[in-house]
């Protein structure tokens, strides 16, 4: 892959999981103080199953970030669009779909 397009892509890739990251880290923390609110039952319960959702996506979204950051240190390095796992070339298609893709579709199984 054009080493362009592959920053290109990372970068947009970074700025939608970070401002992700940012709306569900402020829903986590809203509900964490739902959960803490009292009232209903039934109340408590959605809250707490909204706090282990956001932060259940919390947590991914966090991974996908650090997925990115090292696609684009392996990008600096000359290593982007090669499987760390075989040195096999990732092939473009995979790596517009998933960016920060450090291996082969079936070494990803």
């Amino acid at each position: 892959m054009d080493p362009e397009r592959a920053a290109d892509l990372l970068a947009r890739e970074r700025a939608r999981v970070e401002f992700a990251l940012e709306e569900h880290q402020s829903a986590a923390e809203a509900d964490s103080v739902a959960t803490g609110a009292g009232g209903e039952p039934e109340d408590l319960a959605a809250a707490i199953n909204q706090f282990e959702t956001d932060s259940a996506l919390v947590q991914r979204l966090r991974s996908e970030l650090a997925g990115i950051a090292e696609a684009e240190f392996r990008l600096k390095t000359g290593t982007y669009g090669i499987s760390v796992i075989s040195g096999d070339v990732i092939p473009d298609e995979r790596l517009e779909a998933l960016p920060w893709a450090d291996r082969t579709v079936e070494e990803a199984d």
